[in-house]
């Protein structure tokens, strides 16, 4: 007589599912095997909740970006990951201590919904990681830090089907932990059907941060948190956001925000930005520094230093990208929702017009991937 094998079949098959990464994971090998400044961060660790009264400061949540972005897709493994700490403060100048940012990281406590062992709604409390170590025998920036995950947090993003992807860049260049929290939010609903976020006055400080005894007044809360992070958002992330106040009477009761990919001539000026010094950036912002528009289109300042195009620096083709331009031609395919990507490509060379032929290399990857974005949110997917 044969044995009947289906049951233990089936485990492996379920053994083997449960061994598997989602979708945010292997977004995030892809990206860091490419190299660059993106990476992708999963939604599940994006939309964890603090728990209340909690948050974690600006220099600890970049920390914690930095972290996703080094550990990669191997994020969700039961290892420890390394990450060097000048690679920490690299692109900008701030005195933080790391000691006190990985204190900050263990002592927080996140908080997702979840069922207990009977089935009923619960509420389960966790940290993010588990153990750091740091090496203090050299000073400054020399040396290493090493952590793991905690295992609640590796199953999150193990799971995880949902991703933002972010820019180095950008999270480092934020000066206001709401406009950073607000970016990654933005960043992952950015390419769903309705890119929006909406929530009352107790799930918008969850999803921020922001601590229950401050802002109280509402039109504080506008012109401190909102409105400042709008600002940041629209001149350093590759898209722009806005929103919507619903009253009941006089009583802002919920918040919609809807997040808009910028269009290709945009991005370049983003770009251009994300390059340029910190300590102008705020000026610059506010518009009290003289700008002029380059022969691409983007701003940039008096004096700037413009780079010079390089041999074999890549350019966007007059005919068709299906061949010969495979990272173009990856890109339509990859974030152009089914859309023929001749098509798109058409589009984008009539938004561009002459100053397409000025745009090359990293800037024409990151207008060329954020009009493909834009195309979806403006059209639907094919």
């Amino acid at each position: 007589m044969e044995a009947d094998n289906s049951d233990s079949i089936a485990v492996v098959e379920e053994t083997a599912e449960d061994t598997l990464p989602g979708r945010a994971m292997r977004v995030a090998a892809a990206l860091r095997a490419k190299g660059g400044d993106q990476f992708a961060k999963p939604g599940s660790i994006i939309e964890v909740k603090f728990v209340k009264g909690e948050s974690l400061s600006l220099t600890a949540s970049r920390l914690l970006a930095l972290m996703i972005l080094t550990a990669g897709g191997d994020a969700w493994e039961d290892k420890p990951h390394r990450m060097r700490k000048a690679d920490i403060r690299r692109g900008h100048k701030g005195n933080e201590r790391i000691t006190d940012m990985l204190q900050e990281l263990h002592r927080t406590l996140f908080a997702v919904d979840d069922r207990s062992w009977r089935g009923k709604k619960a509420t389960t409390l966790f940290s993010l990681i588990s153990r750091s170590r740091e090496e203090t025998e050299e000073e400054g920036e020399a040396g290493w830090i090493e952590w793991e995950f905690t295992t609640d947090a590796r199953k999150l993003i193990q799971a995880s089907e949902t991703y933002a992807v972010l820019n180095r860049q950008a999270v480092l260049g934020f000066r206001s932990n709401y406009a950073l929290k607000l970016y990654e939010l933005g960043a992952l609903r950015l390419h769903r059907r309705q890119a929006t976020w909406k929530g009352d006055m107790t799930a918008l400080r969850a999803a921020l941060g922001i601590p229950p005894d401050v802002y109280g007044d509402f039109a504080q809360l506008r012109r401190k948190v909102l409105e400042k992070a709008k600002a940041e958002i629209d001149q350093l992330a590759h898209f722009r956001v806005e929103w919507r106040e619903i009253r009941q009477g006089r009583t802002v009761t919920e918040l919609e925000f809807r997040f808009e990919p910028k269009d290709a001539p945009e991005l370049i000026a983003t770009v251009d930005e994300l390059e340029r010094h910190s300590s102008g950036r705020k000026p610059r912002r506010d518009g009290t520094v003289e700008t002029v528009r380059d022969a691409a289109g983007a701003l940039t300042t008096p004096g700037a230093t413009v780079a010079k195009a390089k041999p074999g620096e890549l350019t966007f083709p007059t005919g068709t990208i299906r061949f010969g331009s495979e990272e173009l031609a990856t890109i339509a395919r990859r974030e152009g929702g089914g859309w023929d990507i001749d098509l798109i490509a058409a589009g984008f060379r009539q938004q561009m017009g002459d100053r397409l032929e000025k745009v090359r290399g990293a800037k024409l990857i990151k207008a060329w991937t954020g009009f493909c974005e834009g195309w979806v949110t403006r059209r639907g997917r094919a």
